[in-house]
């Protein structure tokens, strides 16, 4: 991962010096996927799973969510064990009663201190 930064200094012969700041990201757990999408009709379920699986070199368990109210959503955490790696899987399914677009953020709590929160992004569309 690279990251550029412009400095601006008081120099008359080098006003702005761009700084390139580099180095390997260490993945703290793969989530699939990315986005929960919940795309449904008016009183028919919408259901999408997202699986958090950890990384061996940083273990941690999800301890519970970040109280926040969610107005179009609900769900439900189990443990999944894909073998080697220990995970959860997030199933996340839609409550919003009429149609229209939504966006929220599944924030979870761990008990890392690497990365205390995960979050995920959940898009909605419900039609008639």
């Amino acid at each position: 991962m690279a990251k550029y930064i412009h400095v601006h200094t008081d120099d008359p012969q080098q006003k702005m010096v761009n700084l390139i700041i580099s180095g390997p990201v260490d993945k703290f757990a793969t989530i699939t996927p990315k986005i929960a999408r919940l795309y449904g009709k008016i009183g028919k379920p919408a259901r999408a799973t997202v699986s958090i699986v950890q990384e061996k070199k940083y273990p941690f368990r999800l301890v519970g969510p970040n109280e926040h109210e969610k107005k179009n959503i609900r769900y439900t955490i189990s443990e999944l064990n894909t073998g080697q790696n220990k995970g959860y899987r997030v199933t996340i399914e839609n409550i919003k009663q009429d149609k229209g677009r939504y966006f929220e953020v599944l924030k979870l709590k761990t008990d890392s201190t690497i990365r205390p929160e995960i979050q995920i992004s959940v898009h909605g569309y419900i039609s008639e």
